[in-house]
């Protein structure tokens, strides 16, 4: 069978994948998208989407091309949309700037395009290859993807323990079992989700703020507590320190708890609940991705809702980074969920990705 696509299309669409991924603090709800415009083994133009409602990656590279756009061939790390939104079809001004060829490295899962913007280029006599590089333009969009096809984020979980696998001593401290470099990683983490997930449990106990720290430009996510009881007081800072944050509770919106909450702008979310007062964290997960528009979710939450998540099959990826100490056999694990009948039940991973960050090790498992 005939090669569909070049080392020259896998050598532009790599760059436009570079491009991509300055997106990945900013596009957010939009994908992170590159894009090359190339006569052979010349770029004519540049360019990816930077903030959602601004230009997409094809509108940069076309007006950094100009008029020597016309024959080339333009490589975009996901199809172009055919709709109107808050920008024009990007398919239409391809067409306007007279393009030979469009190689893209995936179709958008965004129903409103899902092959129309193929269709609309294929439509103007423009050849179109799709497929060079799939796999790493899925991985970058990897959060868009699910919120278009699953209706729900992606989840990871991260969490820090010794290599006996505790989180914390028995009476909940874990300040710092990790060291400096592992916790300046996990800001970077922060920076590049749209929501940031913990428990009552944790506020309770830990005062977190959640915020991305040292960390320039980047955005602030959205604080999510799950708290099906509403136990979690109304002066914990990251209810009071201005940024974003809201609750998500089995009680109705009408208890006093919630009350205060909201007179004090944090957003309640009254959901269904899951065995007594716990709150249904499916529909939880659909809310974020509906009302809120979050493509990536971060877990930072004790074994508890690490626990109730994996239990529910609702955890796409754990970052476990493991610090070289040992804490004993008294000491809280990394999830808690009910007891298994045999280890054949035990939920399965794959390795993702293993690397030392400074006196630590990262591991990533899907």
């Amino acid at each position: 069978m005939p090669l569909l696509f070049s080392a020259q299309d896998t050598r532009w669409m790599a760059r436009a994948l570079q491009l991509a991924e300055q997106g990945r603090r900013s596009t957010a709800p939009n994908p992170r998208v590159g894009c090359v415009i190339a006569h052979g083994d010349l770029v004519v133009g540049e360019g990816w989407h930077q903030r959602a409602g601004e230009p997409h990656a094809e509108v940069h590279a076309l007006a950094a091309a100009g008029g020597v756009a016309q024959g080339a061939t333009a490589y975009v790390t996901l199809e172009p949309c055919s709709h109107t939104g808050r920008t024009p079809p990007c398919a239409d001004a391809l067409i306007r700037a007279g393009v030979s060829r469009v190689v893209v490295a995936m179709q958008d899962p965004n129903p409103l395009v899902g092959g129309q913007g193929l269709a609309r280029l294929a439509a103007a006599g423009i050849a179109t290859t799709v497929g060079v590089l799939e796999a790493e333009a899925r991985e970058l969009n990897r959060g868009f993807i699910s919120r278009m096809v699953r209706g729900r984020p992606w989840v990871t979980v991260k969490l820090g323990a010794s290599v006996d696998g505790k989180t914390a001593l028995a009476d909940g401290r874990s300040q710092w079992i990790t060291r400096p470099a592992a916790r300046a990683d996990v800001q970077r983490m922060r920076a590049e989700v749209g929501a940031m997930l913990t428990g009552a449990g944790t506020v309770c106990a830990d005062l977190p703020r959640l915020t991305v720290r040292d960390q320039p430009d980047a955005r602030q996510p959205l604080r999510v507590v799950v708290d099906g009881v509403l136990r979690t007081p109304p002066h914990a800072p990251l209810y009071t320190d201005g940024g974003a944050s809201c609750v998500a509770t089995a009680r109705p919106l009408t208890d006093p708890a919630a009350q205060r909450l909201l007179a004090q702008g944090v957003a309640v979310w009254s959901l269904p609940a899951a065995g007594g007062e716990r709150v249904d964290l499916p529909a939880l997960l659909t809310r974020l991705a509906t009302d809120a528009q979050i493509n990536e979710v971060l877990v930072e939450a004790g074994m508890g809702l690490a626990g109730a998540l994996a239990a529910a099959g609702l955890v796409d990826e754990w970052v476990i980074y493991l610090a070289p100490m040992l804490v004993g056999h008294s000491g809280r694990g990394l999830v808690d969920f009910a007891p298994l009948p045999d280890l054949a039940a035990a939920p399965r991973l794959t390795w993702h990705d293993c690397r030392r960050v400074g006196d630590d090790m990262r591991l990533t498992l899907r």
